[in-house]
């Protein structure tokens, strides 16, 4: 075979127009390759946005709601004569609520703990007559003095046709220089004994702090007759009575089931408040001569009995010292005792409460029946 007619076989035309490209391009001149057009430009590179990830939703926080079943009890621990009993430890101690033996956390002294106190004087006609009226100015301002320390504050309503708070908690000497301006009643005064009671309760549950001992002081034959509750009944008895006409027996029943209604919300204020409740009633031992006096002075008792507080009845006006001596005493020998109640009782019932002294058996020990849990 011809090998020079095998060598042209072996190029393609088209590798043949492809190498003579080749040559020619290698022949073109360098001034005129620069004279040729230049390349067109890359595309604009327009990169697609990231999308936005969506957040990953935050798993729900459990929310803690603190409530405190912190309770004070306020207890009175005096000796067989009467004089309060100090240095007493949480040791000394059993509480127990609604029967459940319960841990004290806290025990206050009764000579550490502040004191507050509402001092609630009646100025309506049953007491102002009696004729001792600035008697028993002296001997409650005495007693504000006697018991009251620096950091002691008490408050002074009047009870009369209404509430009236004469002085907001002071000292002993301002709440004591106000008792005693407190002028009598010169002409008939109605009494609102339930809605001052009441008045005072709410105070003290706005006004004293967290941590103090609270008292209820009432200087009062607790005879009411305009508070809210008994007011309408007690107007038309009154009524029918001025025209000589006997009260209906139904009536008398109502009036009688309005007090003792009367009576109970009272106390639970009083409880709600964490307050002792003390009367002292000036009318002497004839309060128990009629069915009125008589149930005044009862629904006073059952409200002492209830907070932790007592009921007294002087026998006349050298008593009536006497009697606000032992009030002191009581007063000066009263712990504070807290705890965080462990019971399984549905919210809003009566908790019953009793405490005692196991190291000293032969102490007085007056402490709070029970309280209403705070909502």
């Amino acid at each position: 075979m011809n090998p020079v007619k095998h060598f042209v076989s072996f190029f393609s035309p088209a590798l043949l127009s492809g190498a003579l490209a080749l040559l020619f391009v290698d022949a073109v001149p360098a001034q005129q390759l620069n004279q040729l057009p230049p390349p067109p430009p890359p595309p604009i590179y327009n990169p697609k946005p990231t999308p936005t990830p969506k957040p990953t939703p935050e798993e729900p926080l459990d929310i803690v709601r603190v409530t405190s079943n912190l309770v004070m009890v306020p207890v009175s621990v005096v000796d067989s004569k009467g004089q309060p009993v100090h240095g007493l430890q949480v040791g000394d101690f059993r509480l127990q609520e609604a029967g459940q033996q319960q841990e004290i956390a806290e025990i206050g002294n009764p000579e550490q703990v502040p004191l507050d106190i509402a001092l609630l004087f009646d100025i309506s006609s049953s007491v102002s007559q009696k004729g001792f009226f600035e008697f028993q100015q002296k001997a409650a301002a005495s007693f504000l003095r006697q018991v009251l320390k620096p950091v002691d504050k008490a408050a002074v309503f009047t009870i009369g046709e209404e509430p009236l708070l004469v002085a907001p908690l002071a000292s002993a000497e301002s709440a004591a220089a106000t008792l005693l301006k407190i002028p009598a009643a010169t002409t008939p005064v109605p009494t609102a004994f339930y809605d001052t009671v009441a008045a005072a309760a709410k105070y003290l549950i706005a006004n004293s702090t967290t941590g103090r001992r609270r008292v209820i002081v009432v200087i009062t034959d607790g005879d009411d007759n305009f508070s809210h509750i008994v007011q309408d009944l007690t107007v038309a008895q009154e009524r029918a009575n001025l025209k000589g006409e006997e009260t209906p027996a139904a009536s008398r029943v109502a009036l009688q089931g309005r007090h003792r209604q009367a009576v109970l919300e009272v106390q639970r204020l009083v409880q709600q408040a964490d307050a002792a409740f003390y009367s002292i009633n000036p009318g002497g031992p004839s309060v128990h001569l009629n069915q009125i006096s008589t149930r005044a002075e009862l629904g006073m008792e059952s409200i002492a009995g209830a907070t932790g507080g007592t009921a007294f009845v002087p026998d006349g006006e050298r008593d009536l010292e006497r009697v606000f001596n032992e009030v002191a005493a009581e007063l000066r020998g009263q712990y504070l005792l807290q705890y965080y109640s462990n019971s399984q009782l549905p919210p809003g019932q009566f908790r019953s409460i009793t405490v005692a002294v196991t190291s000293h058996p032969d102490v007085r020990v007056r402490a709070r029946q029970g309280y209403y849990p705070k909502k």
